[in-house]
């Protein structure tokens, strides 16, 4: 396990020397930040990273993410060019010594939830989505935006993408993937880089977008449009475990036995009756998720990928970027580090 910490640049108030002081922290998960989809990244704040990374005894070997542009995704004019920009920023990562890019094919917007700092009864907050807020809003009627929406688009530009998606449907979304994957996978090949695909979160419709990473057969299908190991998945079980048909850990063992998954982001969620779910601390017993089946599933299959504790609950009076305080989530590097070696020392290792 490659343990590591999602970092957003100089402006998080999550610094790089905290990072390194969790015990076992290896790499740091991080982006170009201001530079538009579909643009080409500067090479000097590629390195930047690598620099500011390295002076604190961390390595920068992971991108979340170089977004893919919507004119991508919907298979409008000039979709081309954006993606030969798209081939050269995973190579000029790659020269900078990134070995797995982060991505997803989300419509509009990359996650949604109802609300960023839902009060537990312990007084910590935490991100959760709840159906009932969902009911009764449209995005093509009212003035609305939701968390995880990205705010640099106007509500007639929403509006239009709203309507654009519809028109494409779930079988024209895979088709433009298929597009986009016959043209990255063999740039990311030739120079080394993984790509790791993240699911849908949460992995079923919003207001009618379509939606096609959500499930088993959803990954299958993505995998086997190009069959190589720079095709693969970054396996979030939080998005993926908000919906109690998706059996997380028999997806692990499937995917890390095949060697398909690039990158694990680890978090725990409370699924409710309604499909309604709140993020919740890492360890098992706080959530629905068994995360010791799934760290047994990744040490049984040999996995030695990049690992991070995902969205952690803000907590001790935090306050910072939602689900991205370091109190919780260095808590759960710490669950993950105490999980792992368990089960490897279990099962006749070191």
């Amino acid at each position: 396990m490659k343990l590591s910490f999602r970092w957003y640049g100089e402006g998080d108030p999550v610094s790089l020397q905290y990072i390194s002081q969790i015990p076992g922290m290896r790499s740091v998960v991080s982006a170009v930040y201001g530079v538009k989809p579909g643009e080409v990244w500067p090479e000097e704040q590629i390195a930047r990273i690598k620099s500011a990374c390295e002076a604190h005894g961390l390595v920068f070997d992971v991108v979340e993410s170089i977004p893919v542009p919507e004119d991508v995704k919907l298979g409008r004019k000039g979709r081309d060019r954006l993606i030969e920009n798209y081939c050269e920023n995973v190579r000029r990562c790659a020269k900078y010594g990134v070995k797995c890019v982060t991505y997803n094919f989300m419509p509009v917007f990359d996650w949604t939830r109802t609300q960023l700092d839902r009060e537990a009864p312990d007084g910590s907050t935490s991100l959760v989505l709840y159906q009932k807020q969902l009911e009764g809003l449209d995005p093509m009627a009212d003035d609305i935006a939701l968390p995880g929406w990205d705010e640099s688009y106007s509500r007639a530009e929403i509006r239009q993408l709203f309507a654009d998606y519809a028109a494409l449907g779930e079988n024209g979304l895979w088709e433009n993937a298929e597009y986009f994957l016959r043209q990255v996978i063999p740039a990311a090949e030739s120079c080394g880089v993984t790509m790791a695909l993240h699911p849908d979160d949460p992995p079923y419709p919003i207001f009618g977008l379509p939606r096609i990473i959500t499930c088993e057969a959803a990954l299958d299908r993505y995998l086997s449009i190009v069959d190589s190991p720079a095709n693969a998945l970054c396996l979030c079980t939080g998005s993926l475990g908000c919906v109690p048909t998706n059996d997380v850990a028999a997806m692990v063992r499937k995917y890390a036995g095949r060697r398909r998954i690039g990158f694990m982001h680890m978090r725990n969620v409370k699924i409710l009756g309604d499909g309604s779910f709140e993020e919740r601390a890492h360890l098992s017993s706080c959530g629905s998720l068994d995360m010791a089946e799934i760290v047994d599933a990744l040490v049984s299959a040999g996995f030695d990928g990049y690992v991070r504790p995902d969205h952690g609950r803000m907590i001790w009076g935090e306050t910072g970027k939602p689900g991205y305080g370091l109190y919780d989530r260095a808590l759960g590097a710490a669950y993950l580090n105490g999980l792992w070696e368990a089960t490897v020392r279990a099962k006749g290792g070191r």
